[in-house]
């Protein structure tokens, strides 16, 4: 089962939206018009400034389209392409090429969108290398080009993931991480550390998840990014689900899922997840404490049994029931008598160390010169001939 949807390192936009303003659907209308006007011929005629501009408006239908139409959304990539390409404006190509993988990927073909993210991080090598835009004509930063790079590393991973080829997939989170940790960047870190989680728990390596789940919540504290603190939170209580320890699942499930109800519209999607998690946890508490209370009545029929059997043979032998013969205890102190006294009312090692300020282990320590002087095997025997011999 892959996560990796959670949050795509792939999908934030680098883009500075200036022309377009929300890429959830507004004014794309407008935009559309606007660009339709842009025949061939008036694209031959364009200045410098206006390819720039009909660049910038097309990869904003781009982006814009990526959640609403994927068909549109390759339709504006190609569009923006065939005037960024000719003109080598590395970073618009990049732009495009990474949304037209994109597309691929959530068609789950996987090969294209490897093809398109490659592309994409060739054109990121030539930015770092000195290639140049109207927009950038001293090149671009290092910072610039890792944070292109941070995104691309992130989104190859996920797709080596989504293929099933796990150490691939770790080897480019493992890149995006360095960049991430470079500059400090605690969000993305916890994210990607999340998505590693995820996957290792789901490859059945409960250990390595363990290990990326508490270095996302290292990152997603550091960074005070609620949601991410909440998502590990459900990553450790499904962590927990998947080794059998609804105890330990259920109070994490539980914090995850108060938070999405006090913020109900945000990804109802992940609260629904959460849920699920919380039925599965509920029905196996439920199975577990069947089979324990199986457990146990079997050992109340074992131990009513035993001791009937051995008060029947006892009175069989003598042709009575057995009398306490005091004459037949052995010697003992008072601290002794104490502990025996405990013993028999049922008190755990534990509970008597607690209540005559003795540690536990010095309890056991009396119980088994008890049973010495007893000479029994067990407690139960223990309690049985101390009332047999008038002791307690």
């Amino acid at each position: 089962m892959k996560r990796i949807c959670l949050i795509l390192l792939s999908l934030p936009a680098i883009l500075p939206l200036q022309a377009y303003n929300d890429h959830r659907g507004h004014n794309l209308d407008s935009l559309e018009r606007v660009v339709a006007k842009w025949t061939p011929d008036a694209v031959d005629r364009a200045s410098e400034q206006e390819l720039l501009d009909l660049n910038r408006a097309y990869r904003d239908l781009m982006l814009g389209y990526s959640v609403l139409n994927g068909e549109k959304c390759i339709f504006y990539a190609r569009k923006a392409l065939s005037i960024s390409q000719p003109r080598a404006w590395k970073e618009a190509d990049a732009d495009a090429y990474r949304y037209i993988g994109q597309h691929y990927y959530g068609q789950e073909q996987y090969d294209s969108a490897l093809f398109y993210y490659q592309a994409a991080l060739a054109c990121v090598n030539q930015m770092e290398a000195g290639a140049t835009s109207p927009l950038r004509p001293e090149g671009y930063t290092q910072l610039d080009v890792d944070d292109e790079k941070s995104a691309l590393y992130g989104t190859i991973g996920n797709l080596y993931n989504m293929m099933g080829d796990i150490p691939q997939a770790m080897e480019w989170y493992d890149k995006a991480g360095e960049i991430f940790e470079q500059y400090g960047w605690n969000e993305s870190n916890s994210v990607l550390h999340y998505n590693m989680g995820e996957t290792w728990l789901d490859s059945g390596e409960t250990k390595r998840a363990r290990t990326e789940y508490d270095l996302a919540m290292e990152y997603a504290q550091a960074s005070g990014d609620s949601l991410m603190i909440v998502e590990v939170w459900k990553g450790y209580g499904r962590l927990y689900m998947e080794q059998g320890k609804t105890w330990k699942s259920l109070p994490y499930l539980r914090k995850a899922d108060a938070y999405y109800a006090s913020h109900p519209d945000f990804a109802p999607n992940f609260r629904t997840e959460n849920l699920d998690f919380i039925k599965v946890v509920l029905g196996r508490q439920k199975l577990q404490l069947g089979r324990l209370a199986g457990v146990l009545v079997a050992l109340l029929l074992v131990a009513v049994g035993f001791f009937f059997h051995r008060y029947k043979t006892r009175k069989e032998a003598t042709g009575k029931a057995p009398v306490p013969v005091a004459g037949d205890a052995p010697d003992l102190t008072e601290r002794e008598k104490e502990i025996l006294d405990l013993l028999s009312k049922g008190y755990t090692a534990t509970q008597i160390a607690e209540a005559i300020a003795l540690s536990p282990e010095t309890i056991r320590w009396y119980r088994k010169r008890l049973l010495e002087k007893f000479d029994v095997a067990n407690t139960p025997e223990l309690i049985y001939q101390a009332r047999e011999k008038g002791v307690i």
